[in-house]
């Protein structure tokens, strides 16, 4: 049942939000209402008006508020007809948000990917298995050399054990799985290749709908939900032969790593959380539980479990990856993508994810022609100097990342980002796109369930996002395209420029402006134990993040791989596994 205007007045009181703006005025009558005659004589006052005003800065005279009391009662009644139609979460608003500013062409045409394939033999351990690449099982696959219900079975084992620890499985699709794995050996068995992900296994985070199994969104309101569809991108991976093993752990409603009551964990470290909100991606790629993961990001949910965990993440361009059937947050913001061991074996999953669908209005067609044997010589490289500047802890490691390219051969370009920009203000945009999608929980009082009740948590948002005027919210878009303007022309020379994935402001301006990037370990930190000395095991993973000019997702994943090929970071193993 949807709560009436008292009670939200109270939930908006525990949050100290109560008489500070336009949305309080619904509440503030609220209890006058309920003593009132049924005809609703008692509406909004000039009072409240007055006690609305701190909210949005600004003061009315007398004069000014009489003539506001008929048009907001109005709209109240008007936002109470709204209520009465019932919004799904993934319905779009009519507005489609496109990075794509005017002028600024999609690139056309170009190559297909060119893919080369390793030579190494199968390893006899099943470790050594569970840690191979993507490329090295999809050649195995391919040669029948191991078969799909082997690798299948295999991860299913690792998962199984592992989660004990790094609780990073909310549910198996063992039968689905098992049934993939053998229609995928019937057809490699048949001379039948459908392309490099066929017969590879594989987990999705469970905000991803998938038919006949939950779909749990990680929190508990959700804890029961089907959804009678399968999301985009396990369509394309079911197309491409891969196969599904089990829906992974993403924090809340898409936020940190604490779902239901549990927290997944980093297998570098497990006393500390996997980060999120991909959490369980992240953790269950580290440990050699799967091959690949499908992640998304809206603030930093590829990015910052990808660091915490050591594997690779790629976030990739707004609209080359379809969201349908995926939870949404924010319409403007989210962002599909893999996460893997290597920035190689991101592409061969992006290859097969990417593409035009009429279910997202806001995807684009855009080309892939990846090609990891081309020099970097022939990819304009920046360094995003700032960034780069103080002491910080990863300066180090960030140091041989800049030397391993200019090694080979790429010539850094200093770029600045935009950075005189109110991130923060602009960041509500987030906020108020989730707390429409997720409406009818707020006024439901089925928020009060979700474990994490504190001002970095989902339920807080939503609440206070009811108190963000429209106005100031159009602002913030209108300033949100200044920022794409500038930045557009800020990496007018560059295809492709390079930052330490936390610092500069980089995460939060190319979140909002949508351009892709490439997360990848740089090096594995000592953790102190309880004695202060160093723990013989534990790391902390850092990172470092590719990032490029919108569509240039190719020229992003090929200078990542370049890096990896020049360092070993990618083929470390945590200590659980």
């Amino acid at each position: 049942m949807l709560m009436d205007r008292r009670q939200f007045l109270e939930s908006c009181s525990a949050v100290g939000l109560t008489g500070l703006l336009p949305g309080v005025l619904y509440t503030q009558v609220a209890e006058r209402r309920d003593t009132a005659a049924a005809d609703g004589a008692v509406d909004i006052t000039t009072s409240d008006i007055e006690a609305a005003e701190q909210l949005i800065g600004l003061s009315f005279d007398d004069e000014e508020r009489e003539m506001l009391v008929d048009a907001l009662n109005d709209q109240l009644e008007q936002y109470q007809a709204m209520r009465e139609h019932t919004l799904p979460n993934g319905a779009h608003p009519a507005e489609v948000f496109t990075p794509q500013l005017s002028g600024a062409e999609v690139p056309s045409g170009g190559a297909e990917p060119a893919w080369q394939w390793p030579g190494a033999s199968v390893p006899s351990g099943d470790e050594d298995l569970a840690f191979a690449s993507v490329a090295q099982l999809s050649t195995w696959l391919r040669n029948r050399d191991v078969t799909s219900q082997q690798l299948t079975e295999l991860f299913l084992r690792r998962l199984r054990r592992l989660d004990d620890t790094l609780n990073c499985v909310i549910t198996y699709t063992e039968e689905r799985a098992m049934e993939a794995a053998a229609q995928a050996d019937a057809e490699l068995d048949a001379g039948d290749w459908r392309g490099p992900l066929h017969g590879v296994p594989y987990g999705a985070k469970d905000l991803f709908a998938v038919e006949g199994y939950p779909t749990t969104w990680g929190a508990t309101p959700y804890q029961e939900q089907t959804i009678d569809d399968t999301a985009a991108v396990v369509e394309r991976l079911d197309e491409a032969g891969a196969v599904l093993i089990a829906k992974l752990s993403l924090g809340a409603l898409a936020w940190g790593d604490v779902w239901f009551d549990a927290t997944t964990r980093s297998p570098w470290n497990p006393n500390e959380g996997a980060s999120g909100s991909s959490a369980g991606s992240g953790a269950a790629v580290a440990a050699g539980a799967v091959p690949f993961a499908l992640g998304t990001e809206t603030l930093g949910s590829i990015v910052s479990p990808a660091t915490r965990n050591g594997v690779t993440g790629h976030r990739p361009s707004f609209g080359t990856v379809s969201r349908h059937g995926a939870m949404v947050l924010s319409w403007s913001m989210d962002k599909a993508g893999p996460m893997a061991r290597s920035a190689y074996d991101c592409a061969l999953v992006y290859d097969a994810l990417r593409g035009p669908d009429p279910r997202d209005p806001g995807m684009v067609d855009a080309p892939f022609p990846f090609d990891a044997t081309q020099p970097l010589a022939d990819v304009r490289v920046g360094i995003y100097e700032s960034a780069f500047e103080g002491d910080y802890q990863n300066a180090e490691a960030d140091q041989v990342v800049l030397d391993a390219l200019r090694e080979q051969g790429a010539e850094l370009q200093p770029i600045s980002l935009p950075t005189d920009y109110p991130l923060g203000a602009l960041l509500n945009t987030l906020s108020v796109e989730s707390a429409s999608n997720f409406d009818e929980l707020t006024r439901s009082g089925d928020d009060e369930t979700m474990v994490r009740q504190t001002t970095d948590a989902w339920p807080h948002v939503f609440r206070s996002a009811r108190f963000v005027p429209a106005v100031e919210h159009i602002q913030a878009s209108r300033l949100r395209r200044q920022l794409m303007v500038d930045t557009h022309e800020a990496l007018a020379e560059v295809d492709v420029f390079i930052s330490p994935s936390f610092r500069g402001g980089t995460l939060q301006i190319t979140n909002l402006t949508g351009h892709p990037c490439v997360c990848l370990p740089n090096a594995f930190h000592p953790v102190e134990d309880d004695d202060g000395n160093a723990h013989p095991e534990h790391r902390s993973p850092a990172s470092i993040t590719v990032l490029g000019r919108l569509y240039h997702d190719a020229d992003t994943l090929r200078v990542a791989h370049a890096i990896q090929d020049a360092t070993d970071w990618h083929t470390q193993r945590p200590p659980v596994r």
